[in-house]
């Protein structure tokens, strides 16, 4: 039977605003106050770093300013923009299956869900986190998450319509030397709005999750 969980549909959030935001919603998700909970929403420019990046990873140019934030989720560098739908489902694994590798394919299969709505093929490549376009393989979506006491935190990051030059001239995105990024707007050929993206993005999670997703009211963050 499917579990009945929030939604949060956010505007353009600062990043350190939606980690702090993360952490109190987990906190009442781990206490039980609140049930499982989705947040759907956009970031100012920023590179995060997670725990396994190396210094090498990070070659901002000199005339670039950008934040660069460490975080306490897992992977390497990414970076977040306007345009790109970010995904941060707060979920406690105990109702869904106490296992890590499992929920990063699940989140993996939302993602190629998502993009299945727009007549996109997402892919998983062997050994890599995330979700591809193949032939030849183009990274759409990064996928980084935290776990404490199995209250998930951080999740995924898809690229809807932005310039994809930082995840290479800014930084190596996710360890990855010379590999590709893309748009779903670059790949249809057509300007996309996050907007468009969100409802087939909240419908794929139901789905892979078992969830009832009861939307609150739409918050702009300024």
């Amino acid at each position: 039977m499917s579990r009945p969980a929030q939604l949060l549909n956010l505007g353009t959030v600062p990043y350190a605003e939606a980690w702090e935001l993360q952490r109190s919603v987990a906190a009442e998700v781990l206490d039980g106050s609140r049930p499982d909970t989705v947040l759907l929403l956009e970031h100012q420019p920023v590179v995060t770093v997670g725990s396994r990046t190396g210094d090498e990873e990070l070659h901002l140019p000199a005339e670039v300013e950008v934040e660069v934030v460490e975080t306490d989720r897992g992977g390497k560098s990414t970076y977040h923009g306007p345009g790109q739908l970010v995904c941060y489902p707060i979920l406690d694994l105990n109702r869904h299956g106490r296992d890590v590798k499992r929920y990063c394919r699940d989140l993996e299969e939302a993602l190629i869900r998502t993009l299945a709505a727009f007549g996109l093929e997402g892919a998983r490549l062997d050994g890599l986190t995330g979700v591809w376009l193949a032939a030849p393989p183009r990274k759409i979506a990064s996928i980084g998450v935290h776990i404490s006491r199995w209250v998930t935190t951080h999740g995924y990051a898809l690229n809807v319509d932005l310039d994809p030059a930082p995840f290479t001239s800014w930084i190596t995105a996710c360890g990855l030397e010379d590999a590709a990024f893309t748009t779903m707007a670059r790949e249809l050929g057509r300007p996309m709005a996050v907007e468009e993206v969100r409802p087939a993005a909240a419908g794929a999670l139901e789905e892979v999750f078992d969830l009832v997703l009861v939307e609150q009211p739409l918050v702009v963050v300024r």
